[in-house]
């Protein structure tokens, strides 16, 4: 395909066959992928395919700094990040939201998303098509007693994401001084639980109602890159589901 030949993207937390597919979408179409996560040797299994992959804490924000140095020496700037990092752990009711628990998911998926937006923010600015993505659950519109740690984890990512949003507007269209057209996007996509052919397979009478296969995130990474960021900027979007 080739129309993504001049686009460099990092994914962060890269190894679930969510963040395999939309890797491998993102190569078939050109574009130069990196992939980051917190153990090399899952990297190198899962994802031999990409152009770069990087081991590094993720939840450990001089080590993120570190991590953009070596990419922007070995790569130049990058154009999109795609922040797949995250984790559930749930509880019966609100007693069983324990500390740890609470801990690990504020970390793991608000506070690596806070690293990586703020230690790149000024590639996605300076880049033609900027992009940062997350992916956000229906939970943050229907959160349950038993999921309050997991809900409460991703409704802070969404606010934090709103933010960049109005960051790169700010930037870009909204600055007052000298605005320039929009370049730039933040965006949130929204599913109930990721699902993908081996799995199903493995467990046939496993419901999968309402579940997203995981090509449909690289079919909306392709998007993300093709389509205005006047209009994605901000947008949260609804994943198809099976």
């Amino acid at each position: 395909m080739g129309e993504l030949h001049d686009v460099t993207i990092l994914i962060a937390g890269a190894t679930s066959a969510a963040g395999v597919a939309v890797a491998r979408a993102l190569c078939d179409a050109g574009a130069t992928v990196l992939a980051a996560g917190s153990n090399a040797d899952r990297l190198a299994t899962a994802l031999p395919f990409v152009h770069g992959r990087y081991e590094v804490d993720l939840t450990n924000h001089g080590a993120v700094s570190e991590l953009h140095a070596l990419i922007d020496t070995e790569r130049g700037p990058i154009d999109g990040l795609l922040h797949l990092v995250g984790g559930w752990r749930g509880g019966k009711g609100l007693p069983g939201q324990i500390d740890d628990d609470y801990a690990y998911l504020h970390t793991q998926i608000l506070g690596t998303l806070r690293n990586t937006s703020r230690v790149f923010r000024d590639d996605l600015v300076a880049s033609a098509c900027g992009r940062i993505a997350i992916v956000s659950a229906t939970a943050v519109d229907a959160p349950s007693g038993s999921n309050a740690n997991y809900s409460t984890a991703k409704a802070a990512a969404e606010a934090w994401m709103k933010s960049v949003a109005a960051e790169l507007r700010m930037a870009q269209s909204g600055n007052k001084l000298a605005p320039v057209p929009q370049r730039a996007a933040a965006v949130r996509w929204v599913i109930k639980a990721f699902t993908d052919p081996a799995t199903r397979a493995a467990h046939p009478d496993r419901s999968t109602a309402g579940f997203t296969d995981v090509s449909a995130l690289g079919t909306a990474a392709l998007e993300l890159f093709t389509h205005d960021a006047a209009q994605l900027n901000g947008a949260r979007i609804h994943l198809p589901v099976l």
